[in-house]
């Protein structure tokens, strides 16, 4: 086989395969690739600045972590159960909980409400870090739960989607349909547009009702091919990102598309294979490919404005679109500026030694980093 083939059977060990077959999660391990050495760093001369402003640490997270921004607080988790809010413009603890065990999936909040899932598929939501109540799902769960509405909405990797009531924990509906037998150990996404309720069915990008689970449209974002289960495995990776009516997500080892989500229909979809989420701004999609090539596409077109291969094989994380420039983090704690219409190069920076979880996130003029040993790291952009 082609040898970006074999890269790809190594992220597949790398980030795990969940094989849903009869209601059983089962591990599926792939086939390994020796990656390339990571591309060592040229010098960068700075065309902008910023500063660390505060540094906190929550432990290991050794999960999908995906953190929630609301309100300028920044939720969190580590993976031994602890809940965590912190101020996101001075890093000040506003409360810290327990889930009562190792957590799978975190973390969801409108502000108020906080949603986890525990590694024994336990949805726990807390009121302000109250616990208010915990129920089970029958699935393993990596994705995020996603609060709204005085709703939590909790998609397990069979792709079933439940609705609890955040104030009493009741089930309000559950949205199931037959999927594939092969599901992707990664957070995909459950987020919201307008009065409807997004969600990935494998690569279709799927608007609920959010007060019955009825299917308003579906859009495929990816067109996946292959000889096996494994090759055509093509689940969406979350968080998707919105701007205005468009909505754009990456497709696992597929694509990146963008649909418009007022109209449910289809923009665009370019063949990239790809395994994190992709970031964007009014004009740009950005996001870095198996190799870590990284690409930006025009977002009402998808055509390709610019590629840049200074960062191949450096473990990159998703992207986050921020004012004119572009960040990535990398496996050796750097997180990388570039400029937004050229990728050029426009400023490194440190945040500890490890890599990245999830992608960098923004509360106002502070972005946020959480590496892998449960170190926090907030920058602002001067």
């Amino acid at each position: 086989m082609a040898s970006s083939l074999l890269n790809w059977r190594g992220q597949l060990r790398r980030l795990g395969l969940l094989g849903v077959a009869l209601g059983l999660a089962a591990l599926v391990a792939g086939c390994a690739a020796d990656r390339p050495k990571p591309t060592p760093l040229e010098p960068v001369t700075p065309q902008l600045a910023a500063v660390q402003v505060w540094e906190a640490r929550v432990g290991n997270v050794g999960f999908a972590l995906v953190p929630t921004v609301k309100d300028g607080v920044l939720f969190i988790a580590s993976g031994s159960g602890d809940v965590i809010a912190l101020q996101a413009d001075n890093g000040a603890t506003l409360w810290r909980a327990s889930a009562g065990g190792a957590i799978a999936a975190g973390v969801g909040s409108d502000g108020r409400y906080t949603s986890v899932v525990t590694r024994g598929n336990e949805v726990v939501t807390f009121d302000s870090g109250r616990e208010l109540w915990r129920k089970r799902v029958p699935s393993a769960v990596v994705t995020p739960p996603f609060v709204a509405g005085e709703r939590v909405f909790v998609m397990g990797v069979d792709r079933a989607v439940h609705a609890f009531d955040a104030i009493d924990g009741r089930r309000l509906w559950v949205y199931s349909k037959p999927g594939d037998p092969l599901t992707l150990a990664q957070a995909s996404v459950v987020s919201a547009f307008r009065n409807s309720l997004l969600v990935a069915q494998g690569q279709r990008l799927t608007a609920l009702d959010p007060l019955r689970g009825t299917v308003l449209w579906e859009v495929p974002l990816a067109s996946p091919r292959g000889t096996n289960e494994v090759e055509r495995l093509a689940d969406l990776i979350g968080p998707p990102v919105r701007v205005g009516d468009r909505v754009c997500a990456r497709a696992f080892q597929s694509a990146v598309g963008c649909a418009d989500a007022a109209r449910g229909a289809l923009l665009w979809s370019r063949n990239t294979a790809g395994a994190q989420a992709v970031g964007s701004n009014a004009e740009l999609v950005f996001g870095a490919d198996a190799s870590d090539r990284i690409t930006a596409w025009r977002a009402n077109t998808g055509d390709v404005v610019w590629q840049s291969e200074k960062l191949l094989y450096r473990g990159l994380s998703g992207a986050l679109a921020l004012g004119p420039s572009v960040v990535f983090g990398d496996s050796e704690g750097y997180l990388h500026f570039l400029e937004g219409n050229t990728g050029l190069q426009q400023l490194r920076l440190r945040a500890g030694s490890k890599g990245f979880v999830g992608a960098p996130v923004l509360a106002g003029t502070t972005m946020m980093v959480i590496s892998e040993d449960g170190g926090v790291y907030a920058f602002r952009p001067n």
